[in-house]
């Protein structure tokens, strides 16, 4: 069965944003080419427990296993050792992807405390999104109680388009919650 986001993107908002952008076939128009969730962990990374239980979180979060990140160099200052464990990193492409995206917009957005919207100056020069989430239990799959400790996840959505307004007017169509200008 097709998720229902990625259904809406090939019947409707495709053909929408041709018309909108003046494209001359569909396969111009911005596309969202995979999801990369990254949940860092500093010191705690070392920690087999909470490595553990944070794998297990971001497993149910995203349906897929996440791997493992390791420190690239040693730096004295933030006490980290050239192949010890620095982060959970998980990359959700095509039907994955699309019921993560959902789930976020419809479900876990709206459950963060005084969310008001997402910054509209989360955009590259390339037209990728990214954006952190402080808390990663606004996700109905973390259960509250067995969380020892809340962590953050950074979330980098990579659209192939030409430029920031292409993917602005793309997210926009899938309902993302953009803070408005001269909403405060």
């Amino acid at each position: 069965m097709t998720p229902r986001l990625k259904e809406l993107y090939y019947k409707e908002i495709q053909t929408s944003l041709k018309n909108q952008f003046g494209f001359k076939n569909l396969f111009m128009g911005p596309k969202i080419e995979k999801i990369v969730l990254n949940m860092g962990l500093g010191l705690d990374g070392n920690d087999s427990k909470i490595l553990k239980s944070c794998e297990e979180d971001l497993a149910k979060i995203t349906g897929q296993k996440p791997v493992t990140t390791k420190f690239k160099k040693s730096v004295a200052n933030f006490k980290t050792r050239k192949g010890s464990k620095a982060g959970l990193k998980v990359t959700l492409r095509k039907n994955k992807m699309y019921e993560f995206l959902d789930r976020l917009v419809n479900i876990a957005l709206p459950r963060i405390k005084d969310f008001r919207g997402l910054s509209p100056n989360g955009f590259d020069k390339f037209g990728n999104y990214s954006f952190g989430i402080k808390e990663h239990i606004i996700f109905p799959e973390v259960s509250f109680d067995r969380a020892d400790k809340v962590r953050g996840l950074d979330i980098i959505i990579v659209i192939s388009s030409k430029n920031k307004d292409h993917s602005y007017a793309l997210l926009e169509k899938l309902n993302f919650p953009f803070i408005k200008k001269g909403d405060n």
